[in-house]
């Protein structure tokens, strides 16, 4: 087995550049996305920016002087059980606080966490820079198309199922769970180009508590070496996840920041280039600490 750490270090001089449309993220560096969830039944925040135009771009702009690089913006949940929200609710959720945004942060890097290719159109119109599709374009193929057209920058999430059932065990059903998601995310990074989405403009998601057990999740962030050997930014999300709470005992997601900014740094040392996090300003301070370490740098 490659020692991790090794393969760590090695990519960290590889200067990466994340291609977001008229922008080029350089991921030498580890970048914060900032969730910002506009659903009523999110598992960990749910209704807390759903209602108030006020708290939402309040909160956006603490994530942003908190050191987040990007800002991800939902409008459907993919908790266990989550009921699908239509494409016109989550047009009406998503697209005025992406164009409120981008009139009081103009130089903000956008994403858009959604499933359909008609959110992801509008929302770029709007001035988004990426699409975040936890499917993978497994339930909407013309995601590939739109991203292609747009120049957009497209994160791949490995998943199972529809938007109901992907935060759920049903499909955690694995014969070698790291060689599974790693075929079926290659699978779906083919998919992406042949629809005509530049190899540049892709990130890879591992997909880390979507139909996977706490094992399992363990197993993907060990084995995350693996995926960054492709030579795409990996993106993990593992803030607040049902596994920390698992090994530490902490039942309310919101409580689990110690267990998620432990779980970040490890995956920064095998290789993970972008989180996706809740608490923004706790994980720039513990990630820029730990990649000072890795680099061997003060």
């Amino acid at each position: 087995m490659v020692e991790p750490f090794l393969v760590a270090r090695y990519l960290y001089a590889m200067a990466l550049q994340w291609r977001v449309r008229d922008r080029e993220l350089s991921v030498a560096r580890p970048l914060i996305m900032g969730i910002l969830n506009l659903t009523p039944d999110s598992f960990s925040d749910g209704g807390r920016f759903f209602s108030s135009p006020a708290d939402i771009f309040d909160h956006v702009t603490s994530m942003l002087e908190g050191g987040a690089d990007l800002i991800d913006v939902g409008g459907e949940s993919t908790r266990p059980g989550a009921a699908p929200v239509s494409t016109n609710d989550e047009l009406r959720r998503v697209l005025p606080v992406i164009e409120g945004i981008r009139q009081r942060h103009p130089r903000a890097v956008l994403s858009v966490d959604t499933v359909k290719g008609i959110v992801a159109t509008a929302a770029l119109d709007a001035g988004a820079h990426i699409v975040n599709d936890v499917s993978g374009l497994r339930l909407d193929p013309s995601l590939g198309d739109v991203c292609a057209a747009a120049g957009a920058g497209l994160v791949l999430m490995h998943s199972r199922g529809t938007v109901s059932d992907m935060g759920t065990y049903e499909h955690a059903h694995y014969v070698d769970v790291v060689g599974d998601v790693l075929r079926e995310l290659r699978d779906q990074v083919e998919v992406a180009t042949n629809a005509g989405v530049r190899t540049e403009c892709i990130a890879l998601d591992p997909g880390i508590g979507f139909g996977k057990r706490s094992e399992h999740s363990i197993a993907m962030l060990n084995a995350l070496p693996q995926l960054v050997a492709w030579g795409y930014p990996v993106l993990v999300g593992v803030s607040r996840k049902r596994f920390i709470g698992e090994i530490t005992g902490v039942r309310e997601p919101a409580a689990r920041l110690s267990g998620t900014l432990g779980a970040n740094v490890a995956a920064l040392a095998r290789g993970a280039r972008i989180f996706r996090v809740h608490d923004v300003r706790a994980a720039r301070e513990a990630l820029d600490v730990a990649w000072a370490i890795l680099q061997g740098n003060g």
